[in-house]
């Protein structure tokens, strides 16, 4: 449970999403001139507003781009636990989750937190030894969707699967060796998109827990020696193929 623990969010489209969430206590927001209309609009709402000039700006937060001029230190709110999740959700529901074997890079976590807000996937599933926290980076990765996109960050990856199981999902594993094209498949109700780490893919343990093994299907060009898609792009096209199922 991570309500009430400090988080630091920057970049403007991660920390506007905070300021929206009305489940988060918000205590101080560092932003340059050129971000004061941002702080009008979510005054209330904000213990303490710091205007700073681009140079105090930068020696408090470095030089880097992406923080935008704005920085917000936020209090997370009470985020379900998978068995929560699975409690309260509805049995005849159309329901979609990925999970992430491995797969350590917050770029891509957040890259694929984005794809799940615009196609309704119901949250990502980690381990919590082999994937990052929210951090800051991932907030910024996700541009928001962190807000909306439930992260499960379960002990055992495989023993979250056949629980799943249980509860009516039918898991998928991606794998570009594989033979099988996703085009051929009638997603079921209820899917897991089970996904590994560039280069190693899944582990064989969680690769057995799936119930079939396809990949996606890609245009072969002999050209171009590319065999395979980054995960938050073969993550966003499986989605798209559920949410059109």
């Amino acid at each position: 449970n991570n309500t009430g623990k400090n988080h630091i969010i920057y970049g403007l489209h991660a920390v506007i999403a905070a300021l929206s969430n009305d489940k988060r206590t918000h205590q101080e927001l560092h932003i340059t001139e050129n971000n004061k209309k941002i702080a009008e609009n979510y005054q209330s709402k904000i213990k303490k507003i710091i205007v700073l000039d681009p140079k105090e700006f930068k020696n408090l937060f470095g030089g880097d781009k992406s923080t935008q001029g704005i920085v917000l230190k936020t209090n997370d709110f009470e985020r379900p636990s998978l068995q929560e999740f699975l409690k309260n959700e509805k049995t005849h529901d159309k329901s979609v989750l990925i999970a992430l074997d491995q797969i350590t890079d917050p770029q891509n976590i957040g890259s694929i937190m984005r794809s799940c807000a615009l196609f309704n996937c119901k949250g990502i599933m980690v381990a919590k030894d082999n994937a990052p926290d929210l951090t800051p980076s991932l907030y910024k990765a996700a541009s928001g969707a962190a807000e909306i996109v439930n992260y499960f960050r379960v002990t055992n990856l495989k023993r979250s699967i056949s629980e799943l199981k249980k509860y009516g999902y039918w898991a998928y594993g991606f794998d570009s060796s594989n033979s099988r094209n996703s085009e051929n498949i009638n997603f079921a109700k209820k899917s897991i998109f089970v996904f590994g780490s560039e280069g190693k893919g899944m582990r064989d343990l969680v690769k057995k827990e799936c119930d079939e093994i396809i990949k996606l299907k890609m245009q072969q060009n002999s050209h171009y020696q590319i065999d395979s898609l980054n995960v938050s792009n073969a993550a966003t096209i499986a989605l798209y193929e559920f949410f059109k199922s």
